[in-house]
């Protein structure tokens, strides 16, 4: 895990998440676009809890914006549910033009975290706490 983080403000962050099987990389952006500090973790519990903590440590997350709610950042978004955050569905940029500018994940976690304005919003459609088998 590394992280890169700035003198921790009190206000209101967002988080984005660009989610991968075994790690996932995160972005914090204060009320201002600006950006706190970036994390990776490994995708599981142990990864979750430690990047729930960081993001409660840099001020009050308003919300997470998560890729991938329904494949590789299915267990975060549920840790996240589970201990009260907001979580957003970002969709993911298109690859084309996100290759042509160079393609990085703290890049797309930014991204992320952008897209959680409310003007970008897209409502997560797995929130539901159970599952009907």
């Amino acid at each position: 895990m590394d992280s890169i983080a700035s003198a921790a403000p009190e206000g209101t962050i967002v988080i984005g998440v660009d989610t991968h099987k075994h790690l996932h990389v995160a972005v914090a952006l204060d009320e201002l676009g600006a950006r706190l500090g970036e994390l990776t973790i490994s995708a599981d519990s142990a990864g979750y809890a430690a990047l729930a903590g960081w993001a409660e440590g840099l001020g009050r997350p308003r919300e997470f914006g998560i890729e991938g709610t329904g494949s590789y950042g299915v267990g975060l978004a549920s840790f996240l549910r589970r201990r009260g955050h907001a979580v957003i569905e970002v969709n993911r940029g298109d690859r084309r033009g996100r290759r042509a500018n160079g393609k990085s994940d703290t890049l797309d976690a930014e991204a992320a975290a952008v897209l959680c304005s409310p003007a970008k919003r897209v409502p997560c459609p797995r929130a539901r706490t159970a599952r009907a088998r």
